[in-house]
């Protein structure tokens, strides 16, 4: 009974987690490119609500998923206009941002609430592998979005961490300055990944309307694009320690919903509010720890984040 409990768990971990996963590399790469974006919740949401929209309108979730790709990176570009280009403050934007998508998303989605037709992405098991005890039904038994964030998260280390692109990309993070001078084009790169992060943020989205959660509700995200900010700080900017995290994240989500069978739980409901609260709370501490710029350089923050670029300033 207990190993069929934490097997349930952990495959529903990996499962929820993945939406989480694909907005926190989504923003590792923005944060490596020394752009902020707190605007993680609203792609999300819109993400999830064209998302849905469109394979509802269409029959295709494929299409469903390009589109929420889409409105994710158009998103990004605003905050990325207003922030490379207009040199804004990073925090004002990604929160405007936030509020922008969470707003449409609720009055665009308002006819999608009662929808409960709209195809969903494909979910098979991988032959043999799904058959292995205990591994099978925990990693190899998902949708086809869970298997691209087994992809998603080594791939983008390999990228940053064992490419020339990867090395650019933390160089513009770090001494922006250093890599002006050696011909890269810090503000385009700059657009590129903070774009980059919004498409992630916006098929995170999509993978909780489209597969995860295959519905459409208001504010269905429910802090995940927070978590998602705070889990960046919690993984040092590292895609695989993102991913651990994600699913580990998604199990905590999931605890609650198992926990309600256990007679403590039964007897006392009180302490399922107390352990839906755990996520947020972890988020919360996570940020506190991470506002701390002593804290943020201890725990590998890119030293240039948050901070615009002007050539004209580059000597100064």
């Amino acid at each position: 009974m207990e190993l069929v409990f934490f097997v349930n768990l952990f495959a529903a971990g990996i499962r929820s987690g993945t939406a989480i996963l694909f907005a926190s590399i989504g923003e590792i790469f923005a944060e490596r490119a020394g752009v902020l974006n707190l605007g993680v919740e609203g792609m999300m949401l819109m993400g999830a609500m064209t998302a849905f929209g469109t394979a509802h309108a269409t029959g295709n979730p494929w299409l469903g998923l390009l589109v929420a790709a889409v409105m994710g990176g158009l998103l990004a570009l605003l905050h990325a206009f207003v922030t490379i280009t207009l040199r804004a403050d990073q925090v004002v934007s990604g929160l405007a941002l936030t509020f922008v998508g969470t707003g449409l998303s609720a009055v665009l989605g308002a006819g999608l609430i009662e929808v409960r037709t709209a195809p969903r992405l494909p979910a098979f098991h991988i032959p043999l592998l799904a058959d292995i005890p205990i591994v099978g039904p925990i990693f190899f038994q998902h949708n086809i979005i869970v298997y691209l964030g087994f992809l998603l998260a080594p791939l983008a280390w390999f990228y940053i961490y064992r490419t020339r692109p990867g090395l650019e990309l933390r160089a513009i993070g770090e001494y922006p300055a250093a890599a002006d001078v050696q011909g890269i084009n810090v503000n385009a790169q700059r657009y590129l990944y903070v774009i980059a992060g919004g498409v992630l943020a916006g098929m995170g989205g999509a993978a909780l309307s489209l597969a995860i959660t295959p519905l459409w509700l208001e504010g269905m995200t429910a802090g995940q694009g927070w978590i998602a900010i705070g889990l960046v700080i919690f993984a040092g900017w590292n895609p695989l320690r993102a991913a651990l995290g994600s699913y580990l994240f998604g199990a905590i989500r999931r605890l609650p919903l198992d926990l309600q069978i256990l007679p403590i739980f039964l007897r006392n409901p009180t302490w399922g509010y107390f352990t839906n609260m755990l996520p947020y709370l972890f988020t919360i501490i996570v940020l506190v720890i991470g506002s701390r710029e002593a804290m943020r350089k201890r725990m590998g923050s890119p030293a240039a984040l948050g901070q615009p670029y002007a050539r004209e300033e580059r000597g100064a």
